[in-house]
């Protein structure tokens, strides 16, 4: 008696039970004309897709103007070109950013170079007096001080300004007084009270001065 299952194929037949996995290229470039694919529902729905292309993961991922130009539908020329707007966009951006840093650092440094020499500015003012009254005689221990200390102030960027007979500027003079004066025929400075300061381009201090006017 034979112990063979009546119902199983026999030698060399297909079993109708067991079905065979289904391959399909799924490459998205097709080798033979280079043009991109279209995946069908087919294509997308069905489990037992074997995959004969190379994995995502395993290779370059393809933008969409690098499938364009190998289908066709864009130039290498083009995209040459569009990459270079790119580059040199985002060149000038990283430009005008420089430009911003440095500006901002450079204001910084004067802001902070401003508050420190604020309190010397009186020692400049009684320097200024004493000068004035004769004080600074030309050689003495007094004058060589003073001559020093001026100096230094100088090379961190102070300087003085508001001088006599210039034109009265009220962006960067306080006037304290105004005396009529038939001479002028603009406002003028008479007189400069206290030197006004500047750092760069930020004023430290406003000169107060006496403006003649056109009487």
């Amino acid at each position: 008696m034979s112990d063979q299952n009546p119902g199983a194929p026999g030698p060399g037949e297909p079993d109708p039970e067991r079905e065979e996995p289904i391959i399909r290229d799924k490459r998205r470039i097709d080798p033979e004309t280079g043009k991109v694919r279209e995946p069908s529902e087919h294509d997308l729905s069905h489990e037992e897709l074997v995959d004969v292309g190379p994995a995502a993961e395993e290779g370059p991922v393809l933008s969409d103007d690098d499938l364009d130009v190998l289908s066709g539908q864009t130039t290498s020329d083009a995209l040459a070109a569009e990459r270079l707007a790119d580059l040199q966009r985002v060149t000038a951006e990283y430009a005008n950013y420089r430009k911003r840093t440095e500006a901002n650092r450079e204001v910084e440094r004067e802001r902070a170079v401003s508050e420190a020499v604020k309190g010397l500015i009186p020692v400049l003012d009684d320097l200024e007096r004493a000068e004035k009254h004769g004080d600074l005689t030309e050689g003495s221990a007094f004058a060589t001080i003073a001559a020093k200390l001026r100096t230094n102030v100088e090379r961190l960027g102070l300087t003085p300004y508001g001088e006599k007979g210039e034109p009265f500027d009220p962006q960067i003079h306080e006037a304290i007084f105004q005396q009529p004066t038939p001479d002028v025929t603009v406002d003028t400075v008479a007189d400069v009270v206290e030197t006004g300061y500047r750092l760069g381009s930020t004023t430290v201090r406003v000169a107060k001065v006496v403006v003649a006017v056109p009487a």
